[in-house]
């Protein structure tokens, strides 16, 4: 849990764990990563000023997965974060936060896989599938896994039981 004073530290952002109706979790391969690195993830980025979280995480969802066919489950109670690893974090958001602190949205997707489009204006995801919510914490990258446990817990009694 994160402090009053550490907040200002933490970039304010949403998450989406969307669902679709056979309680698979949409995750894409970041764009981004070094050639033979992979790196999935739930959709996830910052709030805009003005913006509130929900309509952050439909905007995000549109701008990263091409699509905004989904309906909101359930929210976190509160805020969950991470810390990005130091030589990360002097790289992005020009060394400006230590890491995320985000407000996380669980979501049924209501359109069709033909719907989903990540070659977006600005794409983030190469590639991306649906994966048992189960399967998350093991393909993320090391600094968020917590975070994707922490998620699950949360959310345990939205999701389909393991299989």
């Amino acid at each position: 849990m994160l402090s009053e004073s550490d907040l200002p530290f933490y970039r304010p952002a949403v998450g989406i764990m969307l669902l679709n109706p056979a309680g698979l979790a949409f995750i894409g391969r970041r764009i981004d990563m070094p050639a033979g690195l992979a790196a999935w993830q739930m959709p996830q980025g910052g709030i805009d000023p003005g913006e509130t979280a929900r309509q952050a995480a439909f905007r995000e969802l549109k701008e990263e997965v091409g699509t905004d066919k989904a309906e909101i489950l359930a929210e976190t109670r509160g805020w969950l974060h991470y810390d990005l690893p130091s030589d990360i974090a002097s790289r992005m958001w020009s060394g400006r936060w230590r890491g995320q602190r985000q407000k996380w949205f669980l979501m049924r997707f209501t359109g069709e896989d033909s719907d989903i489009n990540p070659a977006t204006e600005h794409p983030e995801f190469d590639a991306w599938e649906w994966v048992e919510p189960q399967r998350l914490p093991d393909l993320i990258v090391p600094f968020k896994r917590q975070l994707y446990c922490d998620l699950l817990a949360e959310f345990r009694e939205h999701l389909p039981s393991t299989r």
